[in-house]
C-alpha cells in the first residue's frame, strides 16, 4: 500500500519562539488527492503550509513528506523531497518572457520528473499564447499561472496552493480547474489554502476548517458555503475519494 504524500501528527509551530501559532495539526493527505484548507485572516491556513517547508521558527511534531520524516529538515532539503510553495511570483523575472522564465535555471532542478515545456503547455495553454511577453506586462492572475507553471517544471509532485482564488478572472479559473483536475489523475497532491471554496471546488477531495491554529471542521463533498457549522474537531481519518464533477460548475470564485 502506498505511504501518505504528506502525514502531519501533533504540529506545532512557532514565529520567533514566542508566537504559538499552530496547535496540533494532525492531517493525512494521500498520492493523487486534492485538500482545501480554509480559513479566516488569521487562522493559520498560510502558516500551515509554510511550516510544511520549514518555513516558520520552531516546529515540533510530525511531518512526513512522500514517507520521509521533515520536522528537523532546514527548508532546502525538504524541497527536495518533492514538495513547493506557490504561486510564489518572486521567483518571476520581469526583464524575460513568459518562456524564458520558463526555461531559466532553478535551485530544484535536481529533483528530476518536471514537467516539459510542452507539458506545461498543454497543461496551461493560456501561457503558450503569451510565450513570448515580458512577464512585466501580464496581469496579476496571468502571473500566478506562470508561477504555478514554473514549479512544475521543478519535479514537484506535492503543490501546495496560497490564496489562488482572489485575483482569478472566470476565464483563468476555469483554466486553472481543469489543470488541477488533469495533475490530480496524473498523482500529483495538491493542498490550497484560501478563506473559501474557490476555483477549483468541484475537484477538491476534502475541506478542512482551521481557527486559531487548530483543525475545527471537515467536510466532503462541497456543502452550501453559508451553511457550514464549526462544530468540535472531528478525527483525522484518510477521508475517501468522492467523484469529480465537471469544472465547468466551478463556482464563482470571489469572496
Amino acid at each position: 500500500m502506498a505511504h501518505p504524500a504528506l502525514e502531519i501528527k501533533n504540529l506545532n509551530a512557532w514565529y520567533n519562539d514566542h508566537s504559538h501559532v499552530l496547535k496540533g495539526i494532525d492531517l493525512t493527505v494521500m498520492p493523487g488527492q486534492v485538500i482545501g484548507l480554509l480559513g479566516d485572516n488569521g487562522s493559520g491556513r498560510t502558516t500551515t503550509l509554510r511550516a510544511l517547508l520549514g518555513l516558520t521558527g520552531t516546529r515540533t511534531g510530525s511531518v512526513k513528506v512522500n514517507g520521509v520524516e521533515s520536522i528537523h529538515m532546514p527548508p532546502q532539503k525538504i524541497a527536495h523531497l518533492g514538495i513547493s510553495y506557490g504561486p510564489d511570483e518572486r521567483t518571476l523575472v520581469d526583464d524575460l518572457s513568459c518562456e524564458e522564465n520558463l526555461l531559466s535555471p532553478m535551485q530544484s532542478e535536481a529533483l528530476g520528473g518536471g514537467m516539459s515545456l510542452a507539458d506545461i503547455y498543454e497543461l496551461l495553454p493560456l501561457l503558450r499564447h503569451f510565450r513570448h511577453h515580458p512577464v512585466a506586462h501580464l496581469s496579476t492572475p496571468e502571473r500566478q499561472l506562470l508561477a504555478i507553471a514554473k514549479v512544475l517544471r521543478q519535479g514537484t509532485n506535492i503543490l501546495l496552493l496560497d490564496e489562488i482564488s482572489d485575483s482569478l478572472t472566470p476565464n483563468i479559473a476555469d483554466v486553472l480547474c481543469h489543470a488541477i483536475s488533469t495533475l490530480k489523475k496524473q498523482g500529483y497532491t495538491i493542498v490550497m489554502a484560501d478563506q473559501q471554496p474557490g476555483a477549483a471546488a468541484q475537484v477538491t477531495d476534502y475541506f478542512y476548517v482551521i481557527k486559531n491554529g487548530q483543525l475545527v471542521h471537515s467536510f466532503s463533498p462541497v456543502p452550501e458555503w453559508g451553511e457550514t457549522q464549526t462544530p468540535s474537531a472531528p478525527q483525522q481519518t484518510t477521508p475517501p475519494i468522492p467523484p469529480q464533477p465537471s469544472c465547468s460548475q466551478a463556482p464563482d470564485s470571489s469572496r
